[in-house]
């Protein structure tokens, strides 16, 4: 039996460790929307248009940022894309940026014996000296963070009713495919709008 409980606890402790490596996400949404009512959409650059491919500096990353938005919203909510007349406008922003972090390691003293001689008994005897706090050792570091922001614009109203975002450590100037799909899909763990 407690070979069973450890294999358990060591599964468990596995599950916890991989589900807070995950990247935290951030949802804004306006509560006065009814979600239900949202079937389409279609994307629009910053400026409110339709976003003109060849004229995108990052082709590649547009299309995997659309792409895993796609897959969330067409598995989560069953929305769909179209050319005219749609319910939502998305738009997406996508920042890679290098930052400061500062890690924290607490240092403590190397514990120790001593040998004492007792008089009265004609013995020696051992005493242990625990380790003890001394303080804090203070490291800084540059990594690079991306952010991606996934933005839903009511199509009647022009008004954003929707907004997600998550920043997380990435390994060049440009997310990788697993990077930004990783950020897409923390984000819409959160997209319960559809779920009402």
């Amino acid at each position: 039996m407690k070979i069973k409980w450890s294999l358990w606890s060591g599964c468990l402790g596995i599950v916890f460790l991989l589900a807070s490596c995950g990247s935290t996400a951030h949802v804004e949404k306006d509560d006065t929307v009814d979600f239900s009512r949202y079937k389409t959409y279609a994307w629009i650059d910053k400026d409110g248009r339709r976003p003109r491919d060849h004229n995108r500096r990052n082709d590649l990353t547009e299309s995997k940022v659309k792409q895993a938005v796609s897959d969330m919203l067409a598995k989560t909510a069953g929305w769909h894309e179209v050319n005219a007349r749609p319910d939502v406008l998305l738009t997406y922003d996508v920042l890679v940026e290098k930052t400061t972090k500062q890690q924290s390691d607490p240092v403590y003293s190397q514990p120790f014996s001593r040998i004492y001689y007792n008089p009265w008994r004609r013995s020696y005897m051992t005493v242990y000296y625990p380790s003890q706090f001394l303080g804090y050792d203070r490291d800084q570091y540059q990594v690079r963070e991306g952010t991606v922001t996934i933005t839903m614009i009511d199509a009647r109203t022009d008004k954003t009713v929707w907004q997600g975002w998550t920043t997380d450590e990435v390994d060049s100037r440009n997310m990788s495919d697993k990077e930004i799909a990783s950020a897409v899909k923390s984000i819409f763990r959160k997209f319960d709008v559809a779920r009402k």
